[in-house]
């Protein structure tokens, strides 16, 4: 790979992808993917729609959550051996709450240089639409499903800062009513879903008001959960 006329580096390239709206992607995003040995996707299939839509023919291979720890040396060695390797998710940024963190840290610690590009992440749009503060808030990624679940509820209750959460439509309801019974019904809070697609939806209220509204309207696509801080 070139870049502006320099000799070819090899190294590790982290790049964010669309979220939605597949117009979201960087001019540097799409040189890079267009210009590396191989691209490393969570899911082929998916990422195989961005890559016809903008004529991207670099070979792809699979890496994800399942096969990351087996694969992340193989990947290193490949990137000193003299490949250029582009690391993508379905969405977003890679490594957050999607592979990325180990085949970073994988790099680093054999001295191989990593890139990060700048680019979509969905809590970023979502925080911003919510009206709460932005100057100071904690992303939680996933909360836990089963253990640690209460634990993690008790500790974020005190939580001055605003809350972020990432929610499958499908928990979506039942994260709701835990949190108004941890953090109190009249908490504010804004269920951000399909960021930057058609349907695009921010709607704000309390928890009891929200958990309400999507028990009798169940919710599909992605979503972001924005939850105030305590006063």
């Amino acid at each position: 790979m070139y870049l502006c006329g320099m000799a070819k580096i090899h190294k590790l390239y982290i790049v964010p992808t669309p979220i939605g709206n597949l117009e979201d992607i960087t001019q540097r995003a799409l040189r890079v993917l267009k210009e590396v040995d191989l691209i490393l996707a969570e899911d082929t299939r998916t990422s195989a729609i961005l890559l016809r839509h903008y004529e991207i023919h670099t070979h792809i291979q699979s890496h994800h959550k399942f096969n990351e720890h087996k694969s992340v040396e193989a990947v290193a060695d490949r990137i000193e051996a003299g490949a250029s390797i582009a690391l993508i998710s379905d969405a977003g940024t890679p490594g957050i709450s999607d592979p990325g963190f180990l085949l970073v840290r994988t790099c680093l610690e054999r001295g191989i240089e990593v890139e990060t590009l700048p680019g979509a992440t969905a809590f970023v749009p979502a925080l911003i639409n919510s009206g709460f503060p932005a100057d100071c808030f904690v992303f939680e990624g996933f909360l836990p499903v089963k253990k640690g679940r209460q634990k993690k509820f008790k500790f974020l209750a005190e939580e001055e800062r605003t809350l972020i959460f990432y929610e499958s439509p499908f928990r979506l309801v039942k994260t709701l009513v835990d949190l108004s019974l941890f953090f109190g019904s009249e908490r504010q809070a804004c269920v951000c879903r399909e960021l930057s697609k058609k349907f695009e939806e921010h709607r704000r209220g309390s928890l009891s008001e929200l958990a309400a509204w999507y028990g009798e309207h169940p919710p599909k696509g992605e979503i972001v959960l924005v939850v105030a801080g305590k006063e």
